[in-house]
């Protein structure tokens, strides 16, 4: 029940941020003029460009993860594990938290492997690889935008310099507590800490699986090679999401720096974790406005923008629907094969 409720929630949030946005949208004449014509007057060329840098960009994703399975000394194929990401992508548009496809995947890999703990401490390491790459670029689009585009664009514009102040140090204090919180993981004397509190009488039956957990992040503790392409691959992916916006505003006719796209792309991204959303639905097109909205963006645009960005996710995470309808079935085909060969 508590889980139907906390479902329920997230739909009337998505649905609720949906029906303001379009309210406040097609309400207005002028506003939905521009809207329509914006969305019904675009460069489907680039559109799909953007379709496809976005699938790319999943697979630059399952290469990262895949480098930090090398690091475990987990023997998986690139090919496994790209469809293991493309069926978490799936579940993470399509299920009421976007750390749901997380789950799918650490499960595939735990079933592919055998080994739950390594795989869901991969699973963690990637997320946390990830969250510092988003973080990282944010960072230098911060740096740049605050010391090169003024001077260049916005000269005099008070508002917009001090916005984008604002967001640079929120870039910088996300980066250095994803960094910091990563750190601590990897601490074996901090785990080793955390670890007494499993000789507690009541929790001694959980401390087996504490430890495996525990020796699989010691698996990353020396790993920096590894760490440290795995997020150049990672920072690799946040570019070109960002240039998947690049090209889907460039099939709107739009004009938005690709300055302020790799700065607020990132931080977007980051932000849609939170569990408040089916899929980032409302959250993400409100998100696009807001933050937009401080460098002089139209609303419409961004609004058109983001909508556009929701459709091409869907559709690019769609093949992981397919993959793991494709595994569901062949599981179910191995196990009436066990029953039939048992009897």
């Amino acid at each position: 029940m508590k889980e139907k409720l906390i479902t329920a929630v997230k739909a009337a949030i998505s649905l609720g941020l949906m029906a303001y946005l379009f309210y406040r949208f097609l309400s207005d004449p002028q506003d939905r003029a521009v809207l329509f014509e914006t969305l019904t007057t675009a460069n489907y060329a680039y559109l799909l460009l953007a379709l496809v840098l976005y699938v790319i960009a999943v697979i630059t994703n399952a290469v990262k993860w895949y480098i930090l399975l090398r690091a475990q000394g987990i023997p998986v194929p690139l090919r496994a594990v790209t469809n293991y990401t493309f069926v978490g992508f799936f579940f993470n548009n399509f299920l009421p938290a976007n750390v749901g496809g997380d789950v799918m995947r650490g499960f595939g890999l735990a079933r592919y492997t055998e080994r739950s703990a390594e795989a869901a401490v991969s699973v963690i390491v990637d997320r946390i690889i990830g969250l510092a790459a988003f973080m990282f670029t944010a960072v230098v689009a911060a740096l740049i935008a605050v010391n090169v585009i003024p001077q260049q664009s916005v000269a005099g514009d008070n508002a917009i310099i001090e916005n984008l102040i604002q967001v640079e140090i929120i870039s910088v204090v996300g980066m250095v507590v994803i960094v910091g919180g990563f750190a601590v993981l990897l601490s074996h004397r901090l785990r080793k800490l955390v670890g007494k509190i499993f000789e507690m009488s009541f929790l001694s039956p959980l401390q087996p699986l504490y430890q495996r957990i525990s020796d699989a992040f010691e698996a990353y503790r020396y790993q920096y090679g590894a760490l440290f392409w795995a997020f150049c691959v990672g920072v690799g992916t946040v570019l070109l999401t960002g240039i998947v916006d690049v090209a889907i505003v460039a099939g709107l006719h739009g004009s938005i720096s690709p300055i302020y796209i790799f700065l607020f792309n990132p931080i977007i991204a980051v932000t849609l974790i939170a569990p408040i959303s089916i899929g980032g639905l409302g959250a993400m097109s409100a998100l696009y406005v807001y933050f937009y909205g401080l460098v002089g963006v139209p609303e419409t645009l961004a609004f058109a923008l983001s909508l556009v960005k929701q459709a091409i996710t869907y559709i690019g995470s769609l093949p992981g629907g397919v993959l793991w309808l494709k595994n569901r079935d062949r599981k179910v085909k191995q196990d009436r094969d066990v029953v039939v060969a048992s009897r």
